[in-house]
């Protein structure tokens, strides 16, 4: 593969995705080792600045043609590796902070069987793309995962419901958008009998 289709400016924003998600693992760790409030603070700034590395990546490779099959790949898994070990994470900090373990559980299970049905898919030539449905299941994940990061009141505001219910939306949405690959993945390299 070419080196500058690689690392051209869309795929190097997704990269910059991947390798925030173990220093926000970190910073939440800092709020629960020390009792670092402001651990969950920087910690949802480098989340917002990830998930708008996520907008621009799309909207450049778009605008400046330089979609890849790389970056078909990686652009989901970037999403998964962020959302899911920040998930993670939450649930590890403790009942405080909202997140049911049975909730994550689903998630990345969805999660791993879709990236596993892309992997095959991949082996017979083809990247399966994020649809709609997925694409709004991640947006919803993102947006649960920002307010339940957030955590703390603010100016008499508290993140931590509106959190709660997007992670439910989210959750209903990772389910019925999971089906979906599913279904579509049976459809055409399962079900459909071999010819000859």
């Amino acid at each position: 593969m070419n080196r500058k289709k690689v690392f051209n400016l869309p795929n190097c924003l997704t990269m910059a995705r991947i390798l925030a998600a173990p220093f926000i693992v970190l910073l939440l760790y800092f709020e629960m080792w020390f009792g670092f409030k402001f651990g969950s603070y920087f910690a949802f700034g480098l989340y917002f600045l990830a998930c708008v590395t996520d907008y621009f990546d799309g909207k450049i490779a778009r605008e400046q043609n330089t979609i890849t099959n790389l970056g078909k790949f990686l652009d989901p898994l970037a999403d998964k590796l962020l959302i899911g070990s920040a998930l993670i994470m939450l649930v590890r900090l403790g009942p405080g902070w909202g997140v049911p373990a049975w909730v994550v559980i689903i998630i990345i299970c969805r999660e791993l069987a879709v990236t596993g049905m892309r992997a095959v898919a991949a082996e017979q030539g083809e990247v399966i793309a994020a649809d709609r449905l997925g694409k709004a299941k991640t947006l919803t994940q993102s947006l649960a995962v920002g307010f339940l990061i957030f955590h703390y009141p603010l100016f008499g505001w508290d993140p931590r419901p509106t959190g709660i219910v997007l992670l439910y939306v989210a959750l209903v949405l990772t389910v019925v958008s999971g089906g979906h690959y599913l279904y579509n993945f049976y459809k055409k390299w399962i079900g459909t009998p071999e010819e000859g």
